[in-house]
């Protein structure tokens, strides 16, 4: 909710507004040095995790004293840093922790309840949001220290210590900044080239989420100006709805993942995408619309999730799967850098309509790209990942 927040009660400007959400994914780029820092370190997992919580919360427990726009940007900023670069520590306790044919119900799981907490929580927040001024203010350090309870439960996390022997036999090269600058990025190249099938699926992913990242800058103008939205209806919307369609496809998308190729699976996912947008389009006629328009885009969120942040351990298979993780990390930074100024521009030379519009064609392309790429999967079945 930031940057309504920020377009409705802190008169931010169209052009910090797509600061903020841009620079979300932007910063991706840079948590790759975070996550790089447990490649075969296996006893750094734990420590990743607990100050990556540790810093990401700490900037929103000073809300109460700071107004301008561009301290919530560097929060926002902050905050997705570390959420992004701590993600390939939580795959690899995953999955060193529990067995391959439970993973993906186990992430499943631990998902839908994430999701189905946030929307019963945002019935609360809503209400407080319109019902009391600038509620926000309270509500952030409070929310930012309630999370911080988690690092008590994170620090107990349990981590099995045995690795292969190349990994057990690895020793850690002396310490220059220079190959520390270059290191995460070599070894994203490196994978690229050595893993084809991987490096193809990241380009079917790139349009998607290039896709929904366009439209973001033009959701506050499309809600607030066309919708006339409150808080309420917003939350509702955003959270409840979205998250019902999360937490009641997660168990189809789990079965239809452990039965269907990446590809094919994925595909599915952004063709759902495409619809997002009609059903805003749609909510000018009725708000029921906007309300289904979010429960499918919850669906779509569901499956989306499963396959990001399960692909690293599904094509690396017995490797070290953080390199994966940390690569899809750095392409939603690297989309990030041109899909939301690019939606911001095209909303200043057009309108909210035809940037959510303009989203939807590029899921629509990366359906596309994944059938393609399945296809040469099927000519190449050695490079299948299974």
């Amino acid at each position: 909710l930031l940057p309504f927040i920020m377009f409705k009660d802190l008169q931010a400007t169209p052009w910090q507004i797509a600061c903020i959400i841009s620079l979300k994914p932007i910063v991706s780029l840079f948590s790759l040095y975070w996550s790089s820092q447990i490649k075969r370190r296996r006893d750094r997992l734990i420590s990743n995790i607990v100050w990556a919580s540790i810093l990401s919360h700490l900037p929103f427990v000073f809300v109460p004293w700071i107004s301008h726009p561009w301290f919530f940007i560097l929060a926002s900023a902050i905050y997705m840093l570390f959420h992004r670069g701590v993600n390939p520590a939580w795959m690899e306790v995953l999955k060193v922790n529990v067995p391959e044919d439970s993973r993906k119900t186990v992430f499943a799981y631990g998902s839908a309840v994430y999701h189905v907490g946030g929307a019963l929580l945002a019935i609360a927040l809503g209400w407080l949001l319109d019902a009391y001024f600038q509620a926000w203010r309270w509500l952030f350090p409070i929310t930012a220290l309630f999370s911080l309870i988690s690092v008590i439960f994170q620090a107990a996390l349990p981590v099995k210590t045995s690795l292969s022997q190349d990994s057990a036999s690895f020793v850690a090269p002396q310490f220059s900044f220079k190959e520390q600058l270059q290191k995460p990025w070599k070894e994203a190249w490196e994978l690229i080239k050595q893993r084809p099938d991987f490096a193809r699926f990241q380009i079917g992913f790139m349009l998607g989420g290039g896709g929904l990242m366009l439209w973001q800058p033009a959701l506050p103008q499309f809600f607030f100006d066309t919708l006339q939205l409150n808080y309420k209806e917003l939350t509702f919307a955003m959270t409840l709805c979205k998250s019902v369609g999360y937490a009641l496809v997660l168990p189809l998308w789990t079965r239809m993942m452990s039965r269907l190729d990446i590809f094919v699976f994925t595909a599915l996912v952004t063709a759902i995408a495409a619809l997002f947008p009609l059903g805003l389009m749609a909510a000018q006629l009725s708000l029921i619309w906007l309300y289904a328009a979010y429960f499918l885009y919850g669906m779509m969120q569901a499956g989306s999730e499963l396959s990001w942040n399960l692909s690293g351990p599904i094509f690396s298979k017995q490797d070290d799967s953080s390199t994966y993780t940390g690569l899809n990390v750095v392409t939603v930074g690297l989309r990030g850098c041109f899909a939301p100024p690019l939606g911001s521009y095209l909303c200043n030379l057009t309108n909210a309509t035809v940037v959510l519009l303009m989203g939807g064609g590029f899921c629509l392309l990366a359906t596309w790209q994944m059938y393609l790429h399945r296809q040469k999967e099927e000519e190449n079945p050695y490079l299948i990942p299974s």
